[in-house]
């Protein structure tokens, strides 16, 4: 099993030869069961890396994945909707409850590795969307885990589905 640990007192992602800056969410950091719907806050544990949703116009895979993945298309959300059925769950967009469109105009889900967070099952208000992608000019985030684009494409390929992110 490959760990990839997330230090959110100094904002550091470290998996085997990495050692990296990342950014967490604009709440900080706060215990799994703490962790509410919207509050911003990247909640601790240790999380499966479930598979990973790439943007087929942005990004070139000139490697093979190991990682369950698969392209996204333009009608692709996350429901984020605390009363919907599907909550915490990939939808089609236009959807009745609040939802996440996965075709940002910005870079941070260009590549999305989904995180075994709140999924099993899912608890409504709990949490959802909590991703591992790449960051927007290294800000913090809506309570996901992020890093460089750049960065993200060389360890992307490293990743099983073995692997977990350990966030402390």
């Amino acid at each position: 099993m490959s760990v990839i640990h997330v230090d959110t007192a100094a904002c550091r992602l470290r998996f085997d030869d990495i050692d990296i800056p990342c950014a967490i969410g604009k709440g900080g950091a706060c215990p799994a069961d703490e962790k509410r719907e919207g509050d911003g806050c990247t909640p601790l544990g240790t999380w499966p890396i479930r598979g990973a949703l790439l943007r087929p116009e942005r990004v070139t895979l000139p490697w093979p994945l190991t990682l369950p993945w698969r392209w996204t298309r333009s009608g692709d959300g996350w429901s984020d909707g605390v009363d919907d059925p599907q909550y915490n769950r990939p939808v089609q967009l236009p959807h009745r409850f609040s939802a996440e469109t996965l075709h940002r105009t910005d870079q941070a889900y260009d590549i999305v590795v989904v995180l075994g967070h709140n999924d099993a099952p899912p608890m409504p208000a709990a949490g959802s969307a909590i991703f591992f992608h790449c960051w927007v000019d290294a800000r913090p985030t809506e309570g996901c885990v992020a890093i460089a684009k750049a960065e993200m494409i060389a360890l992307l390929p490293r990743l099983t589905p073995a692997s977990v992110m350990q966030i402390v």
